[in-house]
């Protein structure tokens, strides 16, 4: 019996402590060519993505936290727009994400609802972010506000200067 539990505490915490030691909701591409970014709608016009930082979230209308994460997300795109490029995508409608408007979204979005980029990225749970620099790899991925693992204004600032 003592067995089995130290087997399911050693699974539990390999699950838990992987990507940059930290609970990830998705399949880790830390220092990893990203997969390529499709998406089956722009809800808004197509970034131009060319020499820049990538920073996608997938979200939806729904998920509290997702939301509480747009305004913050909105300053980012603002604070770092010539290196930065953020793109909201959803699975969820065109219709859906037309009509939502609390908070406004200030960046780019689009929507995946058949999941194609969500089942690259191994997502189940939202939001999820993921920063990839110019050369396409990974630099920063996970939960946005997860608790001593939070995406930060000096967090990003530290990938743009440590990898432009």
């Amino acid at each position: 019996m003592k067995i089995r539990i130290a087997i399911l505490l050693v699974c539990f915490f390999s699950l838990t402590s992987l990507a940059q030691n930290k609970k990830l909701w998705a399949k880790s591409y830390i220092d990893k060519k990203a997969p390529e970014l499709v998406v089956e709608e722009w809800i808004s016009e197509k970034p131009n993505t060319e020499g820049k930082f990538i920073l996608i979230d997938f979200w939806a209308t729904w998920c509290a936290p997702c939301k509480r994460a747009i305004p913050e997300l909105n300053d980012f795109q603002e604070k770092f727009k010539t290196d930065l490029v953020i793109i909201g995508i959803s699975d969820q409608t065109k219709d859906v994400i037309v009509n939502f408007n609390a908070p406004k979204i200030e960046y780019f979005s689009a929507i995946d609802t058949k999941k194609v980029l969500k089942n690259l990225y191994e997502v189940v749970g939202i939001p999820h972010c993921v920063l990839i620099d110019p050369k396409g790899i990974v630099r920063w991925e996970g939960y946005p506000s997860l608790e001593g693992h939070e995406l930060t204004e000096k967090v990003i600032n530290d990938i743009i200067s440590k990898y432009k």
